[in-house]
């Protein structure tokens, strides 16, 4: 049922490919979206239109004095004729930006707040550490485990020499 709508829809020209931009309840600006658009790109150096879409008076004298000779025309016409046909060039489309600026920024604000974050949590959220994590402990938590020969073949206890009561070197 939803889909025989959408067909009755679509054969009515209801549903477009085309994009109304609306403001104070009067179309502003019509796109159709189904027709070729220009786009300036390195991995796609002919667009399928030209960048002018609307000639003046003097693009249109030129275009016709383009269908001569090309010797006649000077190094500003030829410009201008490439100017018509595309936005930029690829030294234009090359040349660095300052976007890399703003990522880098962005990155270092949000590691900094993870940062300060952190150390909230340290202050207010976590406890303080159990008595396991020190130096003492663990220190007779590994003699402990050398006065029970744990592991004696490939382990703790087969690093250690009983003898001289010293790790072997």
């Amino acid at each position: 049922m939803l889909a025989t709508r959408v067909f009755s829809l679509v054969g009515k020209r209801a549903i477009s490919t085309s994009v109304c931009v609306r403001a104070h309840e009067s179309v502003v600006k019509r796109e159709d979206f189904s027709l070729p658009a220009y786009v300036d790109r390195r991995d796609y150096p002919l667009p399928d239109v030209a960048h002018v879409k609307h000639l003046s008076a003097s693009q249109k004298a030129l275009k016709e004095k383009e269908k001569a000779s090309w010797s006649s025309l000077s190094m500003d016409e030829k410009v201008e004729l490439y100017r018509i046909k595309f936005k930029e060039t690829f030294a234009e489309m090359n040349r660095g930006s300052n976007e890399w600026k703003t990522v880098v920024g962005t990155a270092m604000f949000f590691i900094g707040f993870t940062a300060l974050v952190i150390m909230w949590q340290k202050l207010y959220v976590y406890g303080p550490l159990p008595q396991t994590f020190d130096k003492e402990w663990v220190a007779m938590q590994t003699k402990r485990m050398l006065d029970m020969k744990v592991n004696p073949i490939q382990g703790l206890a087969s690093k250690w020499d009983y003898e001289k009561n010293e790790w072997k070197k």
